[in-house]
């Protein structure tokens, strides 16, 4: 199996229930955001190239062959987990996209609501696109932009922006205001991620930190470090 998946693992497709065409669903989800990326068909051979390549290769009914997801854009799927549902009637794979999923250039298939409403992003998938434009505010006027002024005033001064809001969100706790703590603690955040910007350091791989921590205890985590 390619290196592109985490773990060499066997995989057992036999749970797996095609319908009448030899077809599954599948159901591309970020592995980092949990975001919905994109629906489309998989055949028992799409299943076992993307097991073997480590990237998302699924069926095209309109075109009637096996495509890999950006073999024409570049935006790969690189895949780090497959699921499979109660039923075993649709997969879910998770995946790291290397570009939008849709091909309008949207970052998800699902940017539409029947309501006519805004489709924001929710979840983690709110940091990752707040990292997104926190990296473009790099090359803005410092004088149009609050993100481009902290850049250009540099790592002292947003440091102590992170200082200033932890004070505020300490002073918000004990005054027991819920609300302000959720306020306070969104611009502590803010300016947090700012920080990770500017050290080119991406969401993700905080994401990656807090998940390799799941299920250490934090007494064996803190021995880890050395007790600091």
């Amino acid at each position: 199996m390619s290196a592109c998946m985490e773990e060499p693992i066997q995989f057992d497709i036999s749970p797996v229930k095609f319908n009448e065409n030899g077809l599954v669903p599948a159901i591309a989800q970020d592995s980092r955001t949990s975001e919905v990326l994109m629906m489309a068909w998989m055949d028992k051979v799409a299943i076992e190239k993307t097991i073997a390549t480590g990237r998302a290769h699924y069926f095209s009914r309109s075109r009637g062959r096996l495509w890999q997801k950006g073999e024409s854009s570049g935006n790969f799927q690189e895949v780090r987990s497959i699921r499979y549902d109660c039923d075993g009637d649709t997969l879910l794979l998770l995946v790291e996209p290397r570009g939008p999923a849709c091909h309008t250039g949207e970052r998800t298939c699902f940017y539409r609501a029947l309501d006519g409403g805004e489709v924001k992003p929710s979840g983690p998938a709110v940091l990752t696109e707040l990292m997104r434009v926190l990296a473009e505010r790099k090359d803005a006027d410092p004088a149009k932009s609050y993100v481009a002024s902290l850049y250009a005033r540099g790592l002292t001064k947003i440091l102590d922006k992170i200082e200033e809001e932890s004070g505020e969100l300490l002073e918000a706790a004990n005054y027991n205001d819920n609300g302000q703590v959720v306020y306070e603690l969104s611009d502590l955040l803010f300016h947090c991620l700012v920080l990770l910007s500017l050290k080119g350091i991406g969401v993700d791989e905080v994401f990656g930190e807090l998940a390799r921590r799941f299920g250490i205890s934090g007494i064996a985590e803190k021995e880890a470090r050395g007790g600091k």
